[in-house]
């Protein structure tokens, strides 16, 4: 009994050490040492060598998304944010989590704040971003373009957005057909939607994808291949599991819309079981 009752507490205890991370900081002392001690005292063993290792209580994760938001709400966007875009990223954030909380912030704390941290942030995740997409790149036959953040809500996993501009369209001037290419990673795809007052017409430059109706079969697509989209009609769209993906996105005017757009109107994800099946 006594065995069984020293084994409990040894356990308890071991779990308590696992869940409390201690975190060793030395910048303090390193740079304001000799000039400000007690300062590098308090940066060191309080701010960091306590509350932040107090993570059994508040994860690093959630830690690091509360301070970025502070700092970014602040304004300050010197090293001491890229340190700690950092240390969320080594906490666990993704590209695309980083990506969508500056968003969040953006409309709480200002839009330049959110465009100075996002300069930051790109180059924290670029190690992460170029060895998966450069990669690929070779493969696909138009540009990438930027990770697709403004429409990341509407998709399962990650997509890409690079908008097609004529070359001899002045500054200020508009096309009459706008298009942008959209890029999926493997296994991505947009949910289910309904485009209102205008076509969608998907013309299919580089890898595999899938394109689907309601209420009817799944349509495999590869390079060369168009789909005409009807006005209303419940569809989704994107990469099949082992494949990138890509096709040029525009829409055909229907009444009395803008030529080039058309309201989305998103509905639920395609489910991994309907999205596995394919």
């Amino acid at each position: 009994m006594k065995r069984f009752v020293l084994t409990i507490i040894i356990i308890t205890i071991s779990m308590q050490v696992m869940a409390q991370k201690k975190i060793v900081q030395t910048a303090g002392r390193a740079q304001l040492g000799e000039f400000a001690p007690e300062f590098a005292h308090l940066n060191d063993d309080i701010l960091f060598g306590e509350v932040w290792s107090r993570n059994d209580l508040l994860s690093l994760r959630d830690r690091s998304v509360v301070t970025l938001t502070s700092l970014i709400s602040q304004g300050i966007t010197d090293s001491s944010l890229k340190y700690h875009l950092q240390a969320a990223k080594n906490n666990g954030i993704t590209r695309t989590e980083i990506a969508e909380i500056i968003t969040h912030i953006a409309f709480y704390a200002g839009w330049p704040k959110a465009w100075a941290a996002f300069n930051l942030a790109k180059d924290v995740w670029a190690d992460e971003v170029a060895p998966e997409v450069s990669d690929e790149a070779n493969h696909l036959a138009f540009p990438i373009g930027s990770p697709n953040t403004a429409y990341a809500k509407y998709f399962t996993g990650n997509s890409h957005l690079a908008p097609l501009t004529p070359k001899n369209i002045g500054e200020g001037e508009q096309t009459a057909l706008p298009m942008s290419n959209v890029t999926f990673e493997p296994g991505c795809r947009n949910h289910w939607h309904i485009h209102h007052g205008a076509r969608q017409m998907l013309i299919c430059v580089s890898g595999k994808g899938w394109y689907q109706e309601w209420g009817k079969p799944a349509i495999p697509l590869k390079a060369g291949d168009v789909v005409d989209i009807p006005e209303g009609v419940k569809h989704w769209h994107g990469a099949q599991k082992d494949s990138w993906f890509q096709h040029i996105a525009t829409h055909v005017q229907v009444e009395n819309t803008c030529p080039g757009s058309a309201p989305n109107e998103w509905l639920e994800p395609v489910s991994e079981e309907e999205y596995n099946k394919l």
